[in-house]
């Protein structure tokens, strides 16, 4: 069943074109990871798709799809009295949603009653994005929105980031669409990849679509390791 279907997107900002002529679908299940660097329009082309910036084109999701979003990041000032109990509850309240939900994907995404009981200024990257991520569950989306999720997060904590995402994934069906950076997590978790460059690079299966001369490109360099269970060179990560 297709979730989403994207025709000829673009997006200008203040009479700069920054996402050119962009289509592709979602189907249900499937899970898409969104490449490029940094300035390609990746935040830009979530945002439209959530109807948060105008747009050109043809963006028609599914009656069907329920849209859960994480973003990159929020700016949480340290001093400021808010905890993920308070964000559950009111979120609960909007959707008319019993807080035993929200106490179930607290308890899904690994948030402690001590975590969410912490001023948000005061949690770290990783507990602040576990919890970004349960909000986004709230209300049972079947289409998880994902911005860097790794962003605020330091590099031993990003592997648990990563496969909670996927456990959630398999455990409720997800489909998804995700920014990142990480082609080790997109060769082995993504079902398709969207490369963008302002305008689509390629579109498909990772291991069809990322090749070295799409990869060189996308950023312009061709760096590369070992990936040992397909026996091919790759890039891990490319910073934006």
């Amino acid at each position: 069943m297709s979730l989403l279907a994207v025709r000829n997107l673009s997006v200008r900002i203040q009479d700069k074109l920054v996402v050119d002529d962009v289509s592709f679908e979602l189907s249900s299940r499937e899970r898409l990871s969104i490449l490029g660097p940094n300035g390609a329009g990746k935040t830009v082309l979530l945002k439209a798709l959530l109807g948060l910036l105008p747009s050109s084109g043809e963006i028609v999701w599914s009656p069907a799809a329920r849209i859960g979003y994480v973003p990159q990041k929020i700016d949480a000032e340290i001093h400021l009295p808010l905890t993920f109990n308070d964000l559950f509850h009111a979120k609960c309240s909007t959707l008319k949603v019993s807080i035993n939900d929200a106490q179930a994907v607290a308890g899904n995404v690994g948030l402690t009653r001590e975590i969410l009981a912490t001023p948000v200024g005061h949690l770290s990257g990783g507990q602040f994005q576990r919890g970004l991520i349960g909000f986004a569950l709230i209300g049972e989306p079947n289409v998880l929105l994902l911005d860097e999720p790794t962003a605020s997060v330091d590099e031993p904590g990003e592997e648990h980031i990563y496969e909670l995402i996927h456990r959630l994934q398999e455990e409720r069906n997800l489909a998804s669409i995700m920014v990142s950076h990480d082609l080790s997590f997109v060769f082995r978790y993504a079902t398709t990849v969207l490369c963008l460059n302002r305008q689509k690079v390629c579109f498909g299966a990772p291991r069809d679509a990322l090749s070295h001369e799409v990869l060189e490109k996308l950023y312009g360099e061709s760096v590369g390791f070992y990936d040992h269970d397909h026996h091919v060179q790759v890039p891990q990560t490319v910073q934006s």
